[in-house]
């Protein structure tokens, strides 16, 4: 994408082409991580076949594309101010603060039908949050800004997909959330979710939450007194769901066996674990219970890598799973499209 004029992102491009697709909007991320390298190497990659439009500081985004030697993405919405002196693969709060303006923005966008998906590059939760913006991560940030809404996270690669029935809390309080309602809506988001993504009839399996899914009762009764109650009630709303299963096969099962198009995890680790374990690469985060699409790569700021160059000159970072998430982004907001209103 060479060249530096951006068109408004509050322009509808079908303006001048009424059969063009909007925009997908891609905020830069921390930018004291790999966020703006993998941007503007995914943009370079995808110029062909992507709208897209990139959201942060246009200096910051100029002064990575000099460093990288990669073309300015055509279309930027310029949102949060850097400074010159920013501290590469450290946590800063001015980093933050411009990553969650950008996300801000990013949702604002999709809310109002400026761009058809958001993808956002990796955010440091502790830099946003010492800008004095308390959320534990890009899904509870999304969720409130549109209004509140109920939201799991999915991931998934080509050989898996799991959606978590609770996310960045802790351990002990992820074990509180092994509810019967709260995991009925899980199954509710995730049937909903997969639905509106081309699935006819979503086979969902669901983890249970102890060893060998409590073993009868033998290593714990929340299998028992919360997950099957939750499996039986949304088979009772035509939800074609099963389990609990024993964690520690279930997803073999879903990946090796074919058995089932998605396994819900009651645990942030007990789902990642096994999605990362088959490689980052591809991995794509998306947020399910939106109004809008919203995927992210499947990694972190990599701060150790922020900044790096090989011996070329080439960063470091891999832009792989941003790609993907791209792509994600591309397929879930044409079937949403093609959906029935």
């Amino acid at each position: 994408m060479s060249g530096t004029h951006t068109a408004s992102p509050l322009m509808n491009p079908s303006q001048a082409n009424p059969t063009a697709p909007l925009p997908i909007a891609v905020t830069l991320g921390d930018a004291s991580g790999i966020g703006p390298e993998i941007v503007l190497k995914a943009c370079a990659q995808l110029t062909r076949q992507y709208e897209l439009l990139v959201i942060g500081d246009r200096q910051w985004i100029a002064r990575e594309a000099a460093r990288l030697g990669l073309p300015m993405p055509a279309r930027i919405d310029p949102v949060g101010t850097l400074p010159g002196n920013l501290r590469i693969g450290q946590v800063d709060a001015r980093a933050g603060e411009a990553a969650f303006q950008a996300i801000v923005r990013g949702a604002k966008l999709a809310l109002e039908g400026h761009v058809r998906a958001l993808v956002t590059a990796p955010i440091s939760k502790e830099a946003m949050q010492a800008a004095g913006h308390d959320f534990p991560g890009h899904t509870e940030l999304l969720a409130e800004r549109s209004g509140g809404v109920d939201v799991r996270m999915m991931l998934e690669n080509d050989q898996l997909r799991v959606v978590l029935n609770s996310i960045h809390v802790p351990l002990r309080d992820a074990i509180r959330q092994v509810e019967p309602e709260l995991i009925l809506q899980t199954l509710r988001i995730t049937d909903t979710a997969l639905k509106a993504s081309g699935f006819t009839r979503p086979r969902i399996a669901v983890a249970g939450l102890n060893p060998h899914a409590g073993e009868s009762g033998l290593f714990g009764r929340e299998e028992i007194e919360a997950i099957a109650p939750a499996v039986e009630a949304a088979r009772q709303l035509g939800i074609i769901a099963h389990g609990p299963f024993a964690p520690d096969t279930v997803f073999m099962r879903a990946r090796g066996f074919n058995e089932f198009d998605v396994v819900i995890a009651m645990y942030h680790d007990q789902g990642l674990i096994p999605i990362k374990y088959l490689g980052l690469d591809e991995g794509v985060n998306i947020t399910i219970g939106l109004p809008f699409v919203r995927t992210s790569p499947d990694h972190g700021t990599a701060f150790d890598r922020a900044g790096k160059t090989d011996a070329q000159g080439r960063g470091l970072a891999q832009p792989a799973s941003l790609i993907a998430a791209i792509r994600s982004a591309d397929r879930l907001s044409a079937s949403r499209a093609a959906k029935p209103r």
